[in-house]
């Protein structure tokens, strides 16, 4: 095989790898009655604390457009809420809520074990490569 066809063979696997994951994912929150986007958003507060909106889309890869739907329905769901910035009345920042807090102490851990699962085929050290392989395509892009 040329270089140029293990490249767009490359490309291919990568590609359909990440479906597989992404449909894997999705079918894990979905058990939870949130969906990707939705736990993308939670884990972030969950993790990093509360963040501006503006900024939601950009971190977890959610398009600007549709951030705001997303946060509508986490607060609905009563697992987040939005809170003026003190410093800048054009900035919002969506805020984990107790009950947001406890849903993802609930169920991070076993989605955390779904994506040890999915990735268990994998050694240390293959993780490790793999890592530093993405990055370096993602970097020079």
């Amino acid at each position: 095989m040329t270089k140029t066809n293990n490249r767009l063979k490359a490309f291919t696997v990568l590609n359909r790898a990440t479906q597989s994951i992404q449909d894997a994912l999705k079918k894990d929150v979905a058990r939870y009655g949130v969906n990707l986007n939705e736990f993308a958003v939670l884990e972030l507060l969950y993790h990093k604390g509360d963040q501006p909106i503006q900024q939601i889309g950009k971190q977890v890869l959610i398009a600007s457009s549709s951030i705001t739907y997303v946060v509508d329905k986490l607060e609905k769901k009563g697992y987040l809420h939005r809170r003026a910035c003190t410093d800048d009345r054009r900035v919002m920042y969506a805020t984990i809520t107790e009950s947001g807090q406890q849903f993802m102490d609930e169920v991070f851990p076993d989605h955390e074990q779904k994506i040890e699962s999915i990735f268990n085929e994998w050694s240390e050290e293959e993780t490790e490569v793999a890592i530093d392989l993405l990055k370096r395509v993602g970097q020079h892009i």
